[in-house]
Formats: structure tokens, sequence, C-alpha cells
């Protein structure tokens, strides 16, 4: 999955997840995020896949995503 950085920060800050999204936010990842490529980045930053497709199924950032 791909799913735009920018977006995600915006959604974990609406939850009030707002030590995630700062972590995001200054994590070393690209723009747009590919959720196999940087699994070791967003685990780094509490994001385990789990988590992630569990923010994405709220359909928070469903417009942003790519499969």
């Amino acid at each position: 999955m791909k799913v735009d950085k920018q977006e995600l920060v915006k959604v974990l800050h609406a939850e009030g997840d707002n030590d995630r999204a700062d972590r995001l936010a200054g994590a070393d990842l690209p723009d747009q995020i590919d959720t196999d490529r940087d699994a070791d980045a967003l685990t780094a930053v509490g994001l385990d896949r789990a988590t992630l497709q569990a923010k994405l199924a709220g359909g928070a950032i469903g417009g942003n995503l790519m499969i």
C-alpha cells in the first residue's frame, strides 16, 4: 500500500496521537510512503502494519491510499 505521509500525520494529530504523529513527521520517510518498502521505518515510529491498517480501515485517509 502507498499512503501520503502528510495525510497520515494529519490523521494521527486529529486522533490525538501527537507523539506518534511528530515521530512520523520527523522520520526519514518519503512523501509517498510504501508500507512494504518502508515497514522498518514505520515500525520505528510505532506504526506497525496492523496499526496502520486499523487507521486506514476507518477511512480517514482512504482517498490517498493506493493499493
